[in-house]
């Protein structure tokens, strides 16, 4: 049974490769390779570090391995990721994940929270309550558009 934790800055690398290996695996039926691989390819954002050691990122470990995180953006409400290892999803990670990202978003006053969903993970978020806004183009660091969906939940 995974556990959950904060994350903390020495935890980057092994969240962004986490990442990379996630899209690369569960966003491909829905995109272009040449979008996989441009989004893959991006830098870690720069606020990632800040947004790890403000206490907004969360990980599940499963027998001492990472197997997910999810990172709450408090400042904006925001729910800025949830990736979980390929191979282990379905298992109730990612959910897990999110309800406690939930749960610390309640502790922080946050009322509603807006997320920016990859098309593969629409379905997710929606099980989880959050319903569509609208189709929207993401724009990337890497200088694409990714199709998306934005989505909020009311807490």
């Amino acid at each position: 049974m995974p556990v959950q934790r904060l994350a903390t800055v020495e935890d980057l690398a092994a969240l962004w490769a986490l990442r990379t290996r996630a899209v690369r695996s569960g966003c491909a039926a829905h995109y272009a390779p040449d979008v996989i691989e441009a989004w893959c390819a991006a830098p870690m954002p720069d606020r990632m570090p800040g947004l790890v050691a403000g206490g907004g990122c969360l990980v599940a470990e499963d027998e001492g391995r990472l197997a997910g995180y999810a990172i709450l953006d408090v400042a904006n409400g925001e729910v800025d990721a949830v990736f979980v290892e390929p191979s282990g999803q379905g298992r109730g990670i990612g959910i897990g994940l999110l309800v406690a990202l939930e749960a610390l978003a309640r502790e922080r006053r946050i009322g509603r929270l807006y997320l920016s969903a990859s098309l593969n993970a629409v379905p997710f978020y929606a099980r989880a309550g959050f319903t569509a806004i609208r189709e929207e183009l993401y724009p990337h660091r890497s200088g694409i558009a990714i199709a998306s969906v934005l989505m909020a939940k009311s807490l």
